[in-house]
């Protein structure tokens, strides 16, 4: 049996960006509840969190860190992301795991890209939110204007619950215990005046008691609006702390405990059952007597354990000996051994509750994403995915050992299983498989666990960029396919129209086609010819979209006509129809965001123009730093992170995330076009 119901879940992922101080808070509080003995430490390797070797080197955190603790009956489920961007990806897809987004803020910094980042997924996850605002001994700060540039950035609604003293030293609450003098800035009354308001702004009857009757309302009366208003971010609580010397920890661990939501009181996951137009909302409860219902937000492919599957209970028991589904899988599997993580421990456990977080191992047919169940009724149930960036940092890899191409290969797919901001692509038109990840650290850490783990060693270089074509007239296309030899001949005529269609509305094929001058059975071998030279590509090898091919005219022979020879004119007839619509080579172009010191900013701009990129704006944070956003095309950030580096003498950092195609300058297509006529050639 569990020790606890799903009433005494709480499900947190602290977020924000690196050097916030998340996996030192972790230390900080399960020291305060009594689950470690002392905290462990970043700087020497013994933080429960970051308990990877490669994680101990660099001193930051690399992956997800899970752990949990029982105090004052309630037990606390912790996860600690990476805040490099490089990782957003990882961080990202543990949010389906919890109700409650916190978010972390370096006292120091302020209000930094990746806050804001997790923020907007926070929002659209509909997650409980609330701000900790860490390192507040540290000196120089400012933490009134901190707190008034949170609400402007984020909301109103977002209010200190306790408040600064003594410069730091140490925390003052202000709402269950609302007394004590010396706060750093504002008042315990006003802030506890604040949040009172806010709160009871959801409750008529409660706001009718505290307004006309004046009554004084004690936090056990506040608490159910207290969940609705967090629910409906009405309310965003700021909590200010210190994980090193901790200070505000003892009030931070009973703000979770005794106010942040439990799996029924947070919004309800967004499940649906079916796939696209056909798929509709379904209620999945966090009740312990119904089907259990889980969801895998994370795979690891440990080398000694095999594959960990971590997974969120929704609703319903899993037990150990029971029997779960993978998907809509008809075979289920048995639960041999249930875990509890503990950082790199899994603790075996029997029975997990509605709001658990749990592991298997050794259940190769388990993926990220998918939904674990024991009934059929729950068959087609999935929850709704988290947007995740578009990998485009890449690297064209090869093994540097001949035979060990296969190693290389099932090592890629299983990183590519764990991380949905990894992808793999083989590129036939150049012959490479190429790595996609979200920034030179990301990629850097899969390849040394390519050596370390899995014992590939590899050659990387550039790859090629993903241009694309299309077409930007409308035209008409016409081949008449006629091949006689000895015995039966091959004969097949197409008319076709092409235009061109809006960006990202891909490729529509219509038979517009009267009178049977084309026999039906023939029309699909027509598309087979078109979608070769979509994949193909036309005038530079690229493949291309955004097309409408209409057939609506055509020969055929009642003996000669074969699959074969409508395939064959369909292609010539698609071909000859590009050539007169002004085909032009998109590239992509991607939304950069540098983050420097600010006296970099002539250097940068000027470098990003010799790109020809474009500046959208610039923003100026604290500490001299600026953060400049642009344009700038793919094809042109080659050895970029050099180039930063030496401008910045080792300090810049930047992001990139796909924006949109456009057409290529004139010179560049023709180049493009040139270099495949002559591969083509030979």
């Amino acid at each position: 049996m569990s020790e606890y119901n799903a009433e005494d879940v709480r499900n947190v992922a602290l977020v924000g960006h690196a050097g916030a101080g998340k996996t030192t808070l972790v230390e900080a509080l399960l020291a305060a509840a009594g689950a470690i003995k002392e905290p462990g430490s970043v700087d020497k390797g013994t933080a429960v969190c970051d308990w990877d070797d490669m994680e101990k080197e660099l001193k930051h955190s690399l992956d997800v860190g899970i752990t949990g603790f029982t105090t004052h009956g309630k037990h606390i489920n912790l996860l600690d992301t990476p805040g490099y961007p490089d990782f957003l990806g990882r961080a990202l897809s543990v949010l389906s795991a919890v109700e409650t987004t916190a978010i972390v803020v370096n006292a120091e910094n302020g209000i930094e890209p990746l806050t804001q980042r997790m923020w907007k997924a926070a929002d659209k996850r509909n997650h409980c939110r609330m701000f900790i605002i860490n390192r507040i001994d540290a000196d120089g700060l400012d933490l009134d204007t901190l707190t008034a540039q949170i609400r402007e950035a984020f909301g109103a609604e977002c209010l200190p619950i306790n408040l600064p003293a003594d410069g730091g030293q140490r925390v003052i609450d202000c709402f269950f215990n609302p007394s004590g003098d010396g706060a750093d800035f504002s008042s315990v009354e006003e802030a506890h005046s604040q949040i009172i308001d806010q709160v009871v702004e959801v409750d008529e009857d409660l706001m009718e008691r505290y307004l006309e009757q004046g009554q004084a309302l004690k936090p056990e009366q506040l608490h159910d609006a207290f969940e609705e208003a967090l629910r409906e971010a009405h309310l965003v609580p700021i909590c200010f702390c210190s994980g090193e010397t901790g200070a505000g920890i003892p009030e931070l661990l009973e703000i979770l405990v005794r106010l942040m939501p439990n799996p029924a009181e947070g919004n309800p996951p967004p499940f649906m059952k079916g796939e696209g137009a056909e798929q509709q909302p379904v209620s999945v409860v966090p009740e312990p007597d119904k089907h259990a219902v889980a969801h895998v937000f994370k795979v690891i492919n440990d080398p000694f354990r095999g594959k960990i599957s971590l997974f969120r209970i929704h609703q319903g028991r899993i037990t150990t000996n029971g029997q779960l589904y993978i998907g809509d899988a008809r075979k289920p599997f048995k639960v041999n051994h249930l875990y509890r993580v503990h950082g790199a421990d899994l603790i075996e456990v029997d029975e997990g509750v509605p709001g658990d977080i749990l592991a298997v191992t050794r259940v190769d047919d388990i993926h990220f994403d998918a939904v674990l169940h024991d009934s059929h009724d729950e068959d087609h149930y999935h929850l709704t995915s988290i947007e995740c960036p578009l990998p485009l940092f890449g690297l064209a890899v090869n093994v540097a050992k001949r035979g060990d191409e296969q190693k290389l290969t099932d090592a890629l797919h299983k990183l590519e299983s764990e991380d949905p901001c990894f992808h793999v692509e083989h590129n036939a038109a150049a012959n490479e498989t190429v790595m996609r990840g979200l920034g030179e650290l990301h990629l850097k850490v899969l390849m040394r666990r390519l050596s370390e783990q899995f014992h590939v060693d590899i050659e990387t270089k550039p790859p090629s960029i993903p241009y694309r074509e299309t077409i930007t007239n409308k035209a008409e296309g016409h081949h008449r396919h006629k091949k006689q030899t000895g015995g039966a001949g091959q004969f097949g005529e197409v008319y076709l129209r092409i235009e061109p269609r809006g960006q990202g509305e891909g490729f529509e094929f219509a038979d517009e086609t009267v009178g049977g001058c084309i026999p039906n059975q023939f029309i699909p071998s027509i598309e087979k010819g078109v979608r070769q030279v979509l994949e193909e590509g036309a005038i530079a090898g690229y493949p291309m979209q955004d097309v409408r091919v209409a057939v609506y005219d055509g020969k055929s022979h009642p003996v000669d006509s074969k699959d074969i020879a409508f395939a064959t004119a369909g292609k010539k007839a698609f071909l000859d129809a590009v050539e007169k619509a002004k085909p032009a080579v998109l590239e992509p172009i991607v939304k950069i965001r540098i983050t420097a010191s600010d006296n970099h900013m002539g250097d940068l701009a000027g470098d990003l123009s010799s790109r020809r990129g474009r500046i959208q704006g610039s923003e100026s944070k604290s500490r001299g730093r600026i953060v400049i956003d642009g344009e700038v095309p793919l094809a042109e950030l080659e050895g970029y992170e050099s180039r930063l580096k030496s401008i910045t003498g080792g300090e810049g950092s930047y992001t990139i995330e796909l924006s949109h195609y456009e057409a290529v300058p004139a010179n560049i297509q023709k180049q493009l076009a040139d270099a495949f006529q002559r591969t083509s050639d030979e």
